[in-house]
């Protein structure tokens, strides 16, 4: 995500860090490079601009000059305009009116609409604990409606069905008429886009929102399409009141722009970002998140976050109790941390989210060969017997044939698992003497792709 952005800002933030004295030169040079930077990131001009001068009346102010270290001064200033320039703070979606609470969702074809909708009922479900209901007012769309009925039962909400012969704003009524009297606390309503804006479609987008008066209007726009992005939702919000972007597929586009010129550009806050083509790929958009990560500093919080979703407590305390008790560490415990890992995004999205030094690191790895080594490894466990998992001592040249053949991979990736089991079940025992120091040690290399 923002992959040439975030280096280049990296190593400019790298360097003014090291400053012991903030010259007029040294300053314009930092400045310099920040523009090209994001001119390159294909941010908006006149955003660009701003931004600079900005920076520039703070960098020359009194609190920076006279800081003891004006370089991490001067890095706080970028950081914090920079999270200023998406937004400030997180804003969140209003349900403050009579359930349920209508949720419409506008965009052009092909921006990821229809899924961002799907996304969308799975995080209400899941994070809000809300009863959902989708529906398709997309009758122009070939399988627009079916579309929408795959990804909404995916989420685990209800789908109200509609087909191309009736009319959107017959559809629009039915559908909250159903919402109301089941009950249901959010209604997300999917309308139809264009390949282009045209007269058409923004009059019947314009009518159903008069029609449903909805609580949320969110623009759904593709990330990739740079500057195009922006002037999109500036043409939508001249024709619907808008409040909020939801930004996708924005860990396909390595310059992703359109992320810091959005609010500038259309006043209205970034509310969520999709990145992949899961359910689970969709998050709440965080300016100073998003800062910290643009300038390599890590956003350990999402990371955190993330990681107490995927957790099972449950299996996490049994996990700790058995370790106590002086139980080993099995294969069936290995398999179990795997699969937590996979449920937080995987490798690559772990390391996105961890500071510039530790994705240098992380970085000596292929993350794509990484990424297959653990599902690989995955095979190869589900291929054991349930006794040969709780004591892999057992596990000999015939078993681990039988393995290899049953997994499809060689009787060397079993002997290559198994080894990395032994790092591990080595580093459960330093844990549970304590050893933490140790521990940390005996992580090196773990990780598949790493040495």
């Amino acid at each position: 995500m923002l992959d040439n952005l975030s280096q280049r800002l990296a190593r400019v933030v790298k360097t003014i860090k090291g400053e012991a004295r903030l010259t007029e030169a040294n300053t314009q040079e930092m400045l310099r490079e920040i523009r090209i930077a994001l001119l390159e990131a294909d941010v908006a001009l006149p955003v660009v601009r701003d931004f600079v001068a900005k920076v520039r009346e703070k960098a020359l102010g009194q609190d920076v000059l006279q800081s003891l270290t004006p370089g991490q001064a001067l890095v706080g200033i970028v950081n914090r305009e920079l999270a200023e320039l998406m937004g400030g703070k997180a804003a969140e979606l209003s349900f403050a009116t009579q359930p349920p609470a209508i949720i419409l969702m506008a965009g052009l074809q092909g921006a990821g609409k229809t899924t961002t909708v799907g996304k969308l009922a799975k995080w209400l479900r899941e994070n809000l604990k809300k009863k959902v209901l989708t529906v398709s007012c997309d009758v122009y769309r070939p399988a627009a409606i079916e579309q929408l009925r795959t990804v909404t039962e995916q989420a685990g909400a209800d789908f109200f069905p509609s087909t191309p012969q009736q009319k959107p704003a017959d559809i629009a009524r039915d559908a909250l008429q159903w919402a109301k009297t089941h009950y249901h606390d959010v209604l997300l309503v999917d309308t139809a886009g264009r390949l282009a804006i045209d007269e058409q479609m923004m009059a019947e987008i314009a009518q159903l929102h008069a029609q449903l008066k909805p609580i949320e209007t969110l623009f759904v726009v593709d990330a990739m399409q740079g500057q195009d992005a922006v002037n999109t939702a500036r043409a939508f919000n001249e024709t619907l009141p808008l409040t909020g972007v939801v930004l996708t597929k924005l860990d396909g586009d390595s310059r992703g722009g359109a992320a810091l010129s959005v609010k500038a550009i259309t006043g209205k806050p970034i509310k969520f970002v999709g990145v992949g083509e899961k359910l689970t790929g969709l998050e709440s958009f965080h300016p100073e998140r998003m800062a910290n990560r643009i300038l390599g500093m890590g956003d350990i919080v999402s990371l955190v976050e993330e990681a107490q979703k995927a957790v099972d407590e449950k299996s996490a305390k049994a996990l700790a109790d058995k370790l106590k008790s002086g139980s080993r560490f099995d294969l069936n415990d290995f398999l179990q941390q795997l699969g937590q890992m996979k449920r937080m995004g995987g490798l690559s999205s772990l390391v996105d989210k961890l500071p510039a030094q530790f994705q240098a690191a992380a970085g000596q790895a292929d993350m794509g060969k990484a990424e297959k080594e653990l599902k690989r490894m995955q095979g190869i466990i589900h291929s054991m017997t349930r006794a040969e998992r709780a004591k892999p001592d057992q596990i000999k040249a015939s078993r681990k044939r039988r393995i290899a053949t049953g997994a499809g991979v060689q009787v060397q990736d079993v002997n290559r698992l198994l080894a990395q089991f032994d790092q591990m079940q080595s580093m459960m025992k330093k844990m549970q003497k304590g050893g933490l120091a140790k521990m940390m040690r005996g992580m090196k290399g773990m990780m598949p792709g790493g040495r």
